[in-house]
């Protein structure tokens, strides 16, 4: 089947290098550093080439979708087809629908671009619970996870648009999340996924006039989340992570799910595009190595980081008290100190 191309240029993120001052030979120091500057250039930027795979995507009139041997694409539960979009629940309570892939996916680089939509008639944070993309070992399973599976195998991004743990006022709703599972990790939903979310961001989604995309890169083994719903058609960066272990041969899909609280969830189009990455031969050794289970490198680090920048104002303000009160109570014992040895010196010169 013939497939679209798009060429660009595709740089990825270079940390900015501090600049000392030197006292000899500052010329020299100069040409040194544009030298390194354009090796640095040379080597963080890729040609790349895009190609869409039209047996991965999804858009209308969606022909043949759900029906048997016509379609890529099969529809479970309450997920159904219209001329406009492929709505995954309407807005109705415990409703779950998905649409899923029939083919597994062999790619090793990718780029997924989601145009979605969310509304209905609950006002804020009386709607609920949101919808997800999916990468995945498995297929066509109900479940609680956004209408998918727990202890699912593969990549799960949330649009999650309904806060379960509210004492975390400081997280804005709907969320955009993304958490990498291996078959053994289940997804918190008391903590809205906070223990296993890689990162994420704010999306207020619902109920917009204009469309509403997510992307989803997965290059070199760096996951890239970011988002457009502004109406400006400029991605906002949402999740950039290296480092994200995900094996070829799984099943793409979308879900949603609602329960006391409901929202219609659409699925106006989903397009897959192959990436061609012209990578070094020191790059394409490293990536030689057979992936066969999910995972993220460093990924206790990452949970680490993310509770310290997780606190609650709560914490915070009692944080800093009790830090306040252990000076208070240094310097008090340092006077005492001082006060006595003082005292001391005093009789010994008398």
């Amino acid at each position: 089947m013939a497939a679209v191309s798009r060429n660009h240029r595709y740089r990825e993120s270079k940390t900015p290098f501090r600049r000392k001052i030197m006292s000899f030979k500052s010329n020299i120091i100069i040409a040194f550093l544009i030298f390194a500057a354009s090796r640095c250039s040379a080597e963080d930027e890729h040609e790349m080439e895009e190609f869409l795979k039209r047996e991965f995507s999804l858009s209308k009139p969606y022909q043949g979708v759900g029906s048997l041997g016509s379609s890529h694409w099969e529809l479970m539960g309450d997920a159904m087809v219209t001329t406009d979009q492929v709505r995954l629940t309407p807005d109705m309570q415990s409703r779950q629908g998905a649409v899923w892939s029939r083919i597994p996916c062999h790619l090793k680089d990718w780029e997924m671009q989601v145009h979605f939509k969310i509304h209905g008639q609950g006002k804020k944070n009386l709607n609920g619970d949101g919808m997800a993309i999916w990468y995945t070992k498995e297929r066509m399973q109900k479940g609680p996870v956004f209408g998918n599976m727990d202890n699912f195998t593969g990549l799960g991004v949330f649009v999650d648009t309904y806060p379960n743990e509210e004492k975390h006022l400081e997280r804005i709703f709907p969320f955009v999340l993304a958490m990498v599972g291996n078959g053994s990790i289940s997804y918190d939903h008391e903590r809205d996924g906070r223990p296993t979310e890689l990162g994420g961001c704010n999306a207020m989604v619902r109920n917009l006039k204009h469309d509403t995309f997510l992307f989803i890169r997965y290059v070199r083994r760096r996951l890239t989340v970011m988002i457009d719903i502004d109406g400006q058609h400029e991605w906002r960066d949402c999740l950039d992570l290296p480092g994200v272990q995900l094996p070829m041969g799984y099943y793409f899909g979308a879900s949603a799910i609602t329960g006391d609280l409901s929202d219609n969830h659409d699925i106006i189009s989903l397009k897959l595009y192959q990436l061609t990455v012209f990578k070094s031969q020191n790059e394409e050794e490293e990536e030689e190595e057979e992936i066969t289970i999910p995972s993220v490198d460093n990924f206790e680090l990452l949970r680490l980081g993310q509770t310290e920048e997780g606190m609650s104002g709560i914490a915070v303000f009692f944080t800093v008290l009790f830090s306040m009160l252990g000076c208070i109570f240094l310097i008090v014992i340092g006077l005492v100190v001082y006060s006595h040895w003082n005292e001391s010196r005093r009789k010994r010169f008398y």
